[in-house]
């Protein structure tokens, strides 16, 4: 399994990125094809030092073939359209394979 990671950094606007991550955003992810499982967390403390994240999601999948799949698609596409107009500044994104 593999997992498409987003960090995002606190927006200047939390109450803005709220909104438009929760009522749109989400939205589009959920549409993905061949996603297993989304977690979404709010970062709320460190251990050792503040938190650079303010927001991480978690978006798994069979493996590194249907994740391609799923972001080259329209429902991908459409949602990265949509990250870039509202957190291209804030974001970062990468992905990983599921250890057992």
């Amino acid at each position: 399994m593999v997992k498409l990671v987003a960090m995002f950094k606190r927006p200047a606007d939390t109450d803005s990125f709220e909104g438009h991550y929760r009522n749109v955003h989400l939205g589009l992810i959920r549409k993905m094809p061949g996603m297993k499982r989304l977690d979404i967390s709010k970062v709320t403390g460190g251990l050792m030092s503040t938190p650079e994240f303010y927001r991480m999601a978690e978006m798994y999948f069979e493996d590194q073939t249907a994740l391609n799949q799923a972001i080259m698609s329209p429902q991908g596409m459409a949602a990265a359209r949509d990250l870039l107009g509202f957190a291209k500044d804030i974001v970062q994104l990468f992905y990983a394979e599921v250890s057992e």
